[in-house]
């Protein structure tokens, strides 16, 4: 599947559920911030965004994120509808959150986003979730059922590509041509409804399936089209987590599987067959420091005969891999420094991934490979910060470094523009409250 993966992750962190917890957002998050989680974070999730310290609440929260963009090049087109080829300033995101419980056993995390990238108010993130403890004999666990409109989105680990690391990235900046379906290939396209448990804090399983929303409700939402899925696209998540104290450690296998029509006609399909295996450590036994490990490999069979028959690929199967690794330490709730690794590779297909100016490929080979440099502070992360947890803010300043890009670390494109010509300096302001 060719997507302009640009190396961006939705930022989310939300005080209303601080608010109706009682418990501060660094009782759910790592540094105090959004969106890694803690081991109390994802008990929350799972149990469906319904705990509550018994008070009444507001489950509306607001996030804005205000960013500035340079590459060390600057691109040959402009970076967006509204802004110049580099160092852009950019009110990236401004988000409103419908996030708590709405009974008993059902809660919420729906998100509206306006971006003045693209200068328009677009459906983001929806999570519905029933959840009720179960026992089954000496054991104790949980079971729901989520209504959600991005496959992982509902994942509770950060090694998922929905809140993976870069947690925030800039949406102005080229990215690697190639990405599988599980890199946000379906988000906010589909609704799909899976059925989950957790046991002892040891095992979780979950199924679901996954349709197309209509063209219609697409363009009202203002979500981009790409196509339909024929049928139902399944959906597969197990994982096993090792506990001590202070110590965690997953590891995880992740499936999705679909047929999908691009023009939303009858014939043939692009199908995608996705299998990740992900692995995860979280070290939280110290006063002042925390640190993570998140790593993920996803492979991706590809059968593009839509894409063949019309013209639009050399070969009607191929395959693409995708590798992450990262690790992060934060100081005292405050100071944060992560650094990821992130590899892309793919089949050649000179049809697929075609040579342009912007980001094509001369070799058809879209293979990138690259580092990311985050630090950033949070002045108000501990527990009995100032205004806790209605005052959320982060300072971040983020460096990625291309080795190669679509193909080459020279000339990839055929018109001289080199991967170290996309080396991006991200600045960002994340506020949220």
């Amino acid at each position: 599947m060719t997507v302009a993966l640009l190396l961006t992750a939705q930022a989310n962190a939300v005080p209303s559920y601080a608010r109706q917890t009682g418990v501060a957002c660094s009782g759910c998050h790592v540094g105090g911030f959004g969106p890694q989680l803690t081991a109390f974070g994802r008990q929350f999730k799972l149990n469906g965004y319904t705990q509550s310290n018994g008070e009444k609440n507001v489950p509306l929260s607001v996030m804005e994120v205000e960013s500035y963009s340079h590459t060390s090049k600057a691109q040959p087109d402009n970076a967006g509808p509204y802004d110049k080829p580099n160092n852009n300033f950019s009110l990236q995101q401004v988000s409103l959150f419908l996030a708590g419980r709405i009974s008993e056993h059902v809660g919420s995390f729906a998100q509206v986003t306006y971006s003045d990238i693209d200068r328009k108010l677009t459906m983001d993130n929806v999570d519905i979730r029933f959840a009720k403890p179960v026992k089954w004999g000496e054991h104790s666990g949980v079971f729901g059922v989520s209504i959600n409109n991005n496959p992982g989105s509902q994942d509770a680990w950060n090694t998922s590509p929905a809140w993976r690391f870069p947690f925030i990235a800039s949406a102005l900046v080229p990215g690697p041509a190639a990405a599988t379906l599980l890199e946000g290939g379906l988000g906010q396209q589909v609704v799909g409804a899976s059925a989950y448990a957790a046991m002892d804090g040891r095992y979780y399983g979950e199924i679901g399936v996954y349709r197309s929303l209509s063209a219609s409700m697409l363009r009202r939402l203002n979500v981009d089209d790409g196509g339909s899925i024929a049928g139902a696209a399944p959906y597969v998540r197990f994982n096993r987590t090792f506990s001590g104290p202070g110590h965690m450690l997953e590891v995880g296998l992740t499936g999705l599987s679909a047929r999908i029509h691009p023009d939303r006609m009858h014939g043939p399909t692009n199908r995608y067959d996705d299998l990740g295996v992900d692995a995860s450590y979280q070290y939280l036994g110290g006063t002042n420091s925390i640190f993570t490990i998140d790593a993920d490999l996803i492979h991706e069979r590809q059968r593009r005969n839509f894409a063949f028959v019309e013209g639009g690929a050399d070969h009607p199967q191929g395959h693409v891999t995708t590798a992450n690794l990262n690790a992060s330490w934060y100081y005292k709730e405050h100071y944060g420094l992560t650094g990821g690794w992130f590899d892309v590779r793919s089949d050649r297909d000179t049809l697929l991934y075609a040579p342009n100016p912007a980001d094509g490929s001369r070799t058809g080979k879209p293979d990138s490979s690259g580092l990311v440099i985050q630090a950033d502070w949070t002045p108000f992360g501990e527990s009995a910060s100032y205004r806790s947890p209605w005052v959320n803010l982060r300072f971040g300043l983020q460096y990625t470094m291309y080795k190669k890009f679509n193909g080459a670390s020279r000339n990839y494109d055929g018109f001289g523009r080199n991967a170290s010509d996309n080396n991006t300096w991200y600045a960002f302001i994340w506020n949220s409250f």
